[in-house]
């Protein structure tokens, strides 16, 4: 049987992954002198309501291999060939960790993907690799499959505030007190595996008219799509722009994620976005 490992960066809910049988790892995200794991010891909610009272950004940090160990220890002894999807080994170590872990096991069936994205996409990279699981296509071809999403996808992200931004080094102290004056907000997206600007509005109105008009003229209309909603304590917006997908898309439904605390603690509060494959694929 082929077992998948995921982890928290995916976004998925854990009652989809349990349903699918797909383990998922925690990230590690740590305040201070304190460490939390994010599947079990705080959630979103919990984790934004200690990010707005503290100074200083909080770390984090990739499941350790220690986790990984006797979960592969036991699916092996199981018999089953391992697959793991991680996010892009650009934005974080869980790629390492993963390595690392499974050089305790030599020979053994363990493949690790860096699918080269993170969030929804990565999530949907984990749904379609469980639905080939299903249809019991062997690993071989699963593999391939994907390696044939990673140029596909396709993420862009709208953030609230710079702070957050500013916290993580990624803008200086100068270009987050002239963007916060003129109100820029910036789009982001992920390419090839790593997070860059793309543009800027100057307002969050247009930033999200302006993410609405991108996923408009880049993703094909279906189901095959998988385009779905991100959202970090805006839910009420990502409501508002998934229901003006649907109808221009063609679905019925559009799943809204929440971003886990590994990603908001850089996108911050506020932070919505959108994801998709550039051709439908099943």
């Amino acid at each position: 049987m082929i077992r998948i490992i995921a982890d928290t960066t995916c976004a998925l809910p854990i009652e989809l992954t349990r349903s699918w049988n797909i383990h998922v790892m925690p990230q590690i995200i740590i305040f201070g002198e304190e460490t939390f794991r994010d599947d079990t010891e705080l959630d979103t909610a919990a984790f934004l309501e200690k990010l707005r009272a503290s100074p200083v950004l909080p770390k984090t940090a990739a499941p350790p291999p220690a986790l990984y160990t006797p979960v592969l220890k036991d699916m092996l002894a199981r018999g089953d060939t391992i697959l793991i999807l991680v996010p892009s080994g650009d934005v974080s170590g869980t790629l390492r960790s993963a390595q690392v872990a499974a050089q305790d096991f030599p020979g053994a069936p363990i493949h690790i993907v860096d699918t080269r994205s993170i969030a929804g996409m990565l999530g949907a990279a984990v749904l379609l690799a469980g639905r080939w699981v299903k249809q019991g296509k062997p690993i071989g071809e699963i593999l391939a499959g994907l390696e044939e999403l990673k140029p596909l996808q396709r993420t862009y992200f709208v953030v609230d505030t710079l702070e957050y931004l500013h916290k993580g080094g990624r803008i200086g102290g100068a270009k987050r007190l002239v963007g916060e004056m003129l109100q820029v907000k910036p789009i982001l997206r992920i390419s090839d595996g790593h997070v860059e600007p793309y543009e800027q509005q100057r307002t969050r109105k247009r930033a999200l008219r302006r993410l609405l008009e991108l996923v408009a003229a880049e993703c094909p209309k279906g189901e095959g799509s998988f385009l779905c909603i991100m959202q970090a304590d805006a839910m009420d917006i990502a409501k508002e722009l998934a229901d003006g997908l649907k109808g221009q898309m063609g679905v019925k439904e559009i799943p809204i994620y929440e971003l886990p605390p590994a990603i908001v603690t850089h996108g911050g509060p506020g932070t919505v976005a959108a994801g998709f494959f550039s051709k439908l694929v099943s």
